[in-house]
């Protein structure tokens, strides 16, 4: 070795001989996991995130402001004034407004004034088949939206003694409950739609319930609407006089509770 080179200084990391002289030992360093193994774990924690019960909750609310929104902006009871699209006529009208009555039932417009108006547009017969599709459509997509987006955010909130015992009426008698539901006038239909969605119901009463449930005071409004130029004939008669005894007994029967229950 030339003594005017410089002398070899040893790299800080290089292996060091053992104790007891045998192979270099190794330096222990922590191995950092991949790129890869840390993007999933961040796509896991977002899904998680979003997946959340109260994620979707803010989504339901989200999509029946939206679609409030859309009903305030289309109208749709300029259908009463204007009729329907000459472009569309027969079965195929009757569809589309079945799908836009389900739509619209969702987004908390009246069913009243969506049966008059399947009435008016499609007569007694058709009117009926359409207005009974789209409120079974429109309670279907309630109910899975609330089941689906709702429920796991909702349930844990029932604490309450009415609220318990709604919700063991519901789950326990589900298609007996819904068809009262649906028979009495003073229950809204977005309501029972959404309190039906949070509890155990299954899907199957609660369509069931609905469809049939829903004939009697569907039929009276279509009936009306088809019949709204001739309002002294029998058939606008008897399907005024079905709108206004349940709406009389609905009101009876709640004047009554409530005497009741500030007398307790």
């Amino acid at each position: 070795m030339c003594p005017d080179s410089p002398a070899r200084v040893p790299h800080p990391r290089a292996a060091q001989p053992s104790a007891g002289g045998g192979k270099p030992a190794v330096p222990l360093t922590a191995a950092s996991p991949p790129p890869a193994a840390l993007w999933a774990r961040r796509i896991a924690r977002c899904g998680r995130a979003l997946l959340s019960p109260w994620s979707r909750l803010s989504l339901l609310l989200v999509l029946l402001a939206g679609a409030g929104s859309c009903v305030l902006l289309f109208r749709p009871q300029r259908l009463l004034a204007h009729g329907w699209p000459p472009q569309l006529g027969g079965l195929a009208a009757a569809a589309v407004f079945a799908v836009a009555y389900g739509v619209c039932t969702v987004a908390f417009v009246p069913r009243p004034l969506l049966n008059l108006a399947a009435g008016a547009l499609f007569g007694s017969q058709v009117g009926l088949a359409a207005a009974l599709a789209g409120t079974v459509l429109g309670a279907g997509a309630a109910f899975g939206l609330g089941r689906v987006l709702g429920q796991d955010a909702l349930r844990p909130l029932l604490r309450g003694r009415l609220l318990k015992a709604a919700d063991g009426q519901l789950s326990r008698h589900g298609f007996r409950s819904m068809l009262a539901a649906r028979l009495f006038p003073g229950v809204p239909f977005w309501a029972a739609n959404y309190c039906a969605a949070v509890s155990r119901m299954s899907c199957l009463a609660f369509l069931s319930a609905t469809a049939l449930g829903s004939i009697p005071n569907t039929a009276a409004y279509v009936v009306a609407g088809a019949r709204a130029t001739a309002p002294t004939s029998p058939a606008f008669l008897v399907a005024a006089a079905c709108i206004a005894l349940p709406a009389l007994a609905g009101t009876a029967l709640a004047w009554r509770a409530r005497h009741r229950l500030r007398g307790r």
